[in-house]
């Protein structure tokens, strides 16, 4: 007997990965592997990644920005694997502490293709990316120009860029903007600020200058914030060369690129960014009279976020005046996205088919907060029950990376998927692992 399959663009099944099918008895399977049968092997809650789906991901990125040089966004996620298969697809990589730098190195990362930035980074920080080599470092503040160029010394040698904010506010929550002037990152271009940096790196001789970076923010959805920064950094090169000479061969335009987190919700258009990005791009410097730098971008979320699934067990469902309660064994611990930015997602009933008609529930974890919820307002079959298991499309950024000790329940593990295959890359965190770290009476 034949088995038919779903597509994944059928039954809700939009934002899950293309390697997603359904057969008829609901054993809903990603990369040829039932979500059921993963659970069983490995516990609940498990976060599972679609390898072919994050290398598919990389191409089409590859694809639309052939000339660009595309950085992954560790923050979004990382382990080792992950920098294994980025590495392999041609990427360089976006890190923002030693540990992100040190563990891609360690799995044998160039560290010539990685660059690492952020707001605040410590002495470790810096000594760790002058000892393995780092390509660039990102120049957030003016107090890092001189610590930088001290740790370098007068015989070294350095290449850094300047994040710069363009003024520009996009991204989906309050929280994730930070391309206007009103956050901690960068040195604005309004108040004179960057152009007082910039200045400052060229009277350092072991700090080359290679180019502006900017970042405007997550879950951007329209093209155009990315057109606005890339005329105000092109006006930017326009006065440095007039008052220095400079001409700066690379302009980095960070990442935020959005994807839908449900099915009909709004994705960046990916093709159209790359198109207009790179008119953009050569119609401003033309008009400065300038070379057209190398773009890079630096995408997390649109890489790793389709390609994740979260796998929870139900413990309890609880009829609260007119709400009804599906509590998992997971929560803000391994998800604190919804608690900090109010997201939604559309959480699944696998494992076993129902015929029972859909009712609205709100999926919430298992921690000792009113808002650990994980998903609110969501419509699922109205027979769900203690063990059943829901899975979590769109899990694969911002969740792991984020979780927490809290309430000391471990961290889950990562499965990887491919070709009817699992493998764990990252192990549960166990109580034995917590108490280990308390070396305290």
């Amino acid at each position: 007997m034949t088995t038919v399959h779903q597509p994944a663009t059928a039954d809700g099944l939009s934002v899950w990965p293309a390697s997603t099918t359904e057969p008829p008895h609901g054993a809903l399977a990603v990369g040829g592997v039932p979500l059921a049968e993963i659970a069983d092997r490995f516990g609940t809650p498990v976060y599972v990644l679609d390898e072919a789906e994050v290398r598919d991901r990389c191409r089409t990125y590859r694809d639309a920005f052939p000339d660009a040089e595309v950085l992954y966004a560790a923050k979004a996620f990382l382990c080792r694997a992950m920098a294994h298969w980025v590495d392999e697809e041609g990427f360089g990589l976006d890190v923002c502490s030693a540990g992100e730098l040190e563990l891609a190195v360690t799995t044998g990362f160039p560290p010539e293709r990685i660059v690492l930035h952020g707001n605040a980074k410590s002495p470790r920080d810096l000594d760790t990316a002058l000892r393995l080599g780092v390509g660039r470092i990102v120049i957030d503040s003016p107090a890092e120009i001189a610590r930088l160029a001290a740790a370098v010394g007068p015989d070294g040698h350095q290449k850094v860029m300047v994040r710069v904010v363009p003024g520009v506010s996009a991204g989906g929550h309050e929280k994730i903007r930070t391309g206007t002037d009103d956050q901690k990152f960068g040195l604005s271009v309004s108040d004179g600020y960057a152009q007082h940096a910039i200045a400052r790196i060229l009277d350092q001789p072991q700090l080359e200058l290679t180019g502006l970076h900017c970042h405007l923010g997550s879950q951007i959805t329209s093209v155009k914030p990315y057109l606005v920064a890339v005329r105000r950094l092109v006006g930017l090169m326009s006065r440095l060369y007039e008052q220095h000479g400079l001409v700066l061969p690379e302009l980095d335009l960070g990442g935020g690129h959005g994807i839908a987190y449900r099915p009909g919700e709004e994705a960046l258009d990916l093709t159209a960014l790359a198109r207009k990005v790179r008119a953009e791009l050569a119609d401003a410097c033309a008009t400065a009279g300038l070379p057209v730098p190398r773009l890079i971008i630096e995408p997390g979320r649109a890489i790793a976020g389709p390609a994740g699934i979260a796998v929870y067990h139900v413990l309890s469902v609880k009829h609260t005046g007119d709400t009804v309660f599906v509590a998992v064994d997971g929560g803000m611990s391994d998800n604190p996205r919804p608690a900090l930015y109010g997201v939604r997602y559309a959480p699944r009933l696998v494992g076993r088919p129902s015929t029972a008609h859909r009712t609205r529930v709100t999926v919430v974890g298992r921690h000792c907060e009113a808002g650990d919820i994980l998903a609110a307002d969501v419509d699922l079959p109205a027979d769900a029950r203690p063990g059943d298991l829901l899975a979590v499309p769109v899990a694969g950024a911002y969740q792991l990376s984020m979780a927490s000790g809290y309430n000391l329940v471990g961290r889950p593990p990562v499965v990887a998927v491919r070709d009817g295959i699992a493998r764990l890359l990252v192990r549960r965190e166990s109580l034995a692992d917590i108490r280990g770290r308390d070396v305290g009476l």
